[in-house]
């Protein structure tokens, strides 16, 4: 199916929702950002795991909710988490997965029906770019939406707390700000913390164990300007770092920046 048709069946549906719609984009192939995309749904970080492993993932997010705030999770071998959205399958809704192979980055498709297994546990965690709404509501920018470019994210020096196999680093997501936004975008981001909730950092990134803030580990660098602290939030591709760390024989991800749209609305998730 084109874009196109993918567009056209989602305008012929009854009633149809914008996170439909960008679901049936990625189907067809469309493998881009989902920053700004399908604007008041929430979007959602990937991994996907073997059922062996699953409990113990499970307990780590329960450990780690700043970067690893469950939102969904499937069945063993279920690869439609209703829950999340009409017809929603994680096999093809995503713009781009990663393949994870031994702890190594194996391939990264654009579905997943080839490597879809039977034993397969999936889980949805909370991504930043739902709050991301809230800030452009307040006429806060967001830098990496503005440039066009994926959110730019670093592996830090902030240890996770360990489950089973699974321990790392945090990674955090970054966006520039001038002083008087970041301090309204930690009061704003407070209120979401199914999506990470404030920031665990401002400022001096060495102190945090970033090198170099132009070059980051994920996503793409974006200026920061003379007038503008780096603000961090943390980020659901920590499970990335901490699923190559741990070398389990097989897990998917999604490919950062490239995220799921589900039918989950933002405002729902605010707890003010």
């Amino acid at each position: 199916m084109t874009v196109f048709a993918a567009e056209q069946q989602f305008h012929d549906a009854e009633r149809p929702l914008p996170s439909h719609q960008a679901r049936l984009a990625c189907r067809a192939g469309l493998a881009e950002t989902t920053a700004g995309v399908a604007p008041g749904f929430v979007q959602g970080n990937l991994a996907i795991l073997p059922e062996k492993y699953a409990a113990a993932f499970h307990r780590f997010c329960q450990l780690n909710p700043k970067p690893c705030p469950i939102v969904g999770m499937s069945d063993v071998g279920n690869p439609m988490i209703p829950s999340l959205g009409i017809d929603l399958d994680i096999r093809t809704d995503l713009p781009r997965y990663r393949v994870w192979r031994d702890g190594e980055l194996a391939e990264e498709p654009t579905d997943i029906l080839a490597q879809w297994q039977d034993d397969l546990v999936a889980f949805v965690i909370g991504c930043s770019f739902s709050f991301e709404e809230a800030l452009l509501a307040d006429d806060i920018p967001i830098r990496h939406i503005e440039e066009k470019v994926r959110v730019p994210m670093y592996r830090t020096n902030i240890p996770c707390a360990p489950a089973g196999p699974f321990s790392g680093p945090m990674v955090v997501s970054m966006r520039p700000l001038k002083p008087k936004d970041a301090i309204r975008a930690i009061q704003i981001t407070s209120r979401f913390p199914s999506v990470h909730g404030a920031p665990v950092h401002v400022g001096l990134p060495e102190s945090i164990g970033i090198a170099d803030i132009a070059k980051p580990d994920y996503g793409d660098p974006v200026p920061i300007g003379s007038d503008e602290l780096p603000v961090f939030w943390a980020c659901g591709v920590t499970p990335q770092a901490v699923i190559a760390a741990a070398k389990v024989p097989f897990a998917i991800t999604h490919a950062p920046g490239l995220m799921l749209v589900t039918d989950l609305k933002n405002k729902h998730l605010a707890v003010l």
